[in-house]
C-alpha cells in the first residue's frame, strides 16, 4: 500500500493525512471545498512546524511530508487508483452511507474502504457496497500524529486478508493496532462516553463544579485530562452523537445523554472548536470555566 485517500480535512482527517504523509505514503486529501482543504493543510503545516521546533522532525522531513499530500474537491478524482480510502467525514450515518456507495462505484475492485467512525456500525456501512469483505473500521485517536492506538473494527463480513493488511499498515505508521468486533461504540467509546456522560450528570446535578470534577479525575484517577475538558476537546456534538448511537444500539438507559449535554449542543456550545463548552476558549479567557444556566 503506497497511495492513500483521506475523505475529510477536519480534525481527524487532516491528522490522518499528516500521519500517512509523514511515513512516506502518497496522500490524496479530499473535502467538498477549497476553503476546508486550505484550513486542513494550514493545520497540518502548523503541527509539522511544532514538531520541528521540538526537534522531533527535521525541516527536510516536514517539506517531504507536505509534498506527499495532494488535495481534491472531487471525490471521483481523489479516489482514482488508490490502494486504501479512509473516510473521516462527519459522524452522520446517512452521510457515510452515501460516501461509501460512491466509493464502491469510483474505486478499483481491490481498493480497501476504511472508516474512521467512532461508533457507527461497520457492518451497516459495508452493506451498501458490493465489497463488504473489503470494508473495515480504522478508528484513530485524536491527535492522530501523537496517539498510538488504532482500533481496527471488523464488520460481520470483513475478510481476514483485509484485517491483516490494515493491521500491518497501522504498524507501519508506528501505531498499535487493536482488533475490535463491531458493536456500538466499539471499545474506546463504549467505556469513555459513559464516563464523560456521568461527569456531565454530576455537574448537572450540582454535586461539584467543572474545575472540581476535572481535578478529582486528574489527581484521584491519574487521568491526564479531566472528563469535561476532554469532552470539550472531542466536541460535545460528537459526544452526543456517539451516546445516541449507543443508546439506539443497546436500548439501555445508561447510555442516554445527559439533558445538559443535549442543551449545550442545541445552543451551539460544542467545546474548543466553537470557542465555548464547559470552558471558554476565547483568546481573552484562556480556557476559563463557563458557568451554565442549565445546571440544576
Amino acid at each position: 500500500m503506497k497511495h492513500i485517500a483521506i475523505i475529510g480535512a477536519g480534525t481527524m482527517g487532516n491528522g490522518i493525512a499528516h500521519t500517512f504523509a509523514q511515513f512516506g505514503f502518497k496522500v490524496n486529501l479530499i473535502d467538498i471545498s477549497d476553503a476546508s482543504l486550505e484550513k486542513g493543510m494550514a493545520t497540518i503545516t502548523k503541527n509539522l512546524d511544532r514538531m520541528v521546533s521540538k526537534g522531533t522532525l527535521s525541516e527536510n522531513d516536514k517539506e517531504n511530508t507536505l509534498k506527499n499530500i495532494s488535495t481534491f474537491t472531487e471525490l471521483e478524482n481523489g479516489v482514482k487508483d488508490v490502494d486504501l480510502v479512509v473516510e473521516a467525514a462527519t459522524e452522520n450515518l446517512n452521510l457515510k452511507l452515501n460516501i461509501f456507495r460512491d466509493l464502491d462505484k469510483f474505486c478499483n475492485d481491490n481498493t480497501i474502504l476504511a472508516t474512521n467512525t467512532s461508533s457507527i456500525s461497520i457492518t451497516q456501512i459495508a452493506a451498501v457496497t458490493s465489497r463488504p469483505d473489503k470494508v473495515i473500521g480504522m478508528h484513530f485517536m485524536n491527535p492522530v500524529p501523537i496517539m498510538k492506538l488504532v482500533e481496527i473494527i471488523k464488520g460481520y463480513s470483513t475478510g481476514q486478508d483485509t484485517y491483516k493488511t490494515i493491521e500491518t499498515l497501522s504498524k507501519a505508521l508506528n501505531k498499535v493496532p487493536v482488533e475490535v468486533n463491531d458493536y456500538p461504540g466499539f471499545v474506546a467509546n463504549r467505556i469513555l462516553m459513559p464516563m464523560i456522560n456521568e461527569a456531565i450528570e454530576t455537574l448537572y446535578n450540582g454535586v461539584a463544579g467543572v474545575k472540581e470534577i476535572d481535578t478529582v479525575m486528574k489527581l484521584g484517577m491519574a487521568h491526564p485530562m479531566g472528563p469535561l475538558a476532554l469532552a470539550d476537546f472531542i466536541g460535545l456534538d460528537v459526544c452526543l452523537s456517539i451516546l445516541n448511537v449507543m443508546y439506539d444500539g443497546f436500548k439501555n438507559p445508561k447510555y442516554a445523554p445527559c439533558p445538559l449535554l443535549v442543551n449545550m449542543v442545541a445552543a451551539g456550545k460544542l467545546g474548543a472548536k466553537s470557542g465555548e463548552g464547559f470552558y471558554d476558549y476565547s483568546e481573552n479567557r484562556k480556557a476559563e470555566v463557563v458557568s451554565s444556566q442549565f445546571i440544576k
